[in-house]
């Protein structure tokens, strides 16, 4: 019974072919990002910020410039987060807009899961903060990514994709026009999309 079990699960697995990406393929796909801010996210105040989570839709397109290895560009609906001070005190509410360019490597098996690797750049935008202690701005930020993932093969032109990213987003925030600390919210971007080459 246990060689009729694995001999199904190997034919299974030979029934999908591998989504391989050769020098001048592209994709695009669609998906949903989770994005969780690191603990401990700064002091603003003189008091400890506490930045929230927040999932919002994802699309990214890959233009493959050599084999297995792409140029991407992410991008997604506005992320909006609460902000908290000292734990429990309600600090306002900001949107941002966290386009990444990145370098990716899809490291080839051969077979339908299809590991891969990236580094890239960030670029976080923030917009319509709101706080009822007034006017709070926080500054845009530029900072490092990187991907790590898996593709699995659904067929030839399509994969759904599973992906962590880390992302360096650091930035001075102003309350009433006047610096009130930095804010560190470094998150981990959880991603699960389906993906189409073409």
């Amino acid at each position: 019974m246990k060689t009729l079990v694995l001999a199904l699960l190997a034919s299974t697995t030979l029934a999908v072919p591998a989504f391989a990406q050769s020098a001048g393929d592209m994709t695009l796909s669609f998906g949903i990002g989770y994005v969780a801010p690191k603990d401990n996210n700064g002091t603003l105040a003189s008091l400890p910020a506490t930045v929230g989570n927040n999932a919002r839709p994802t699309i990214a397109f890959e233009y493959f410039f050599k084999d297995n290895i792409g140029v991407e560009v992410l991008g997604a609906l506005p992320f909006k987060h609460d902000i908290y001070l000292g734990g429990s005190t309600f600090a306002g509410t900001t949107k941002h807009l966290p386009p990444t360019v990145s370098i990716n490597w899809h490291i080839p098996t051969g077979g339908s899961v299809t590991p891969f690797v990236g580094v890239g750049i960030n670029y976080t935008t923030f917009f319509s903060e709101e706080s009822p202690l007034g006017d709070l701005k926080i500054d845009d930020s530029w900072g490092l990514a990187a991907t790590l993932g898996m593709d699995f093969a659904l067929n030839e032109k399509a994969a759904l994709r599973m992906e962590v990213r880390y992302i360096d987003i650091d930035s001075d925030v102003t309350l009433n026009g006047t610096n009130i600390g930095k804010v560190n919210i470094d998150p981990i971007v959880a991603n699960v999309a389906y993906v189409m080459k073409f």
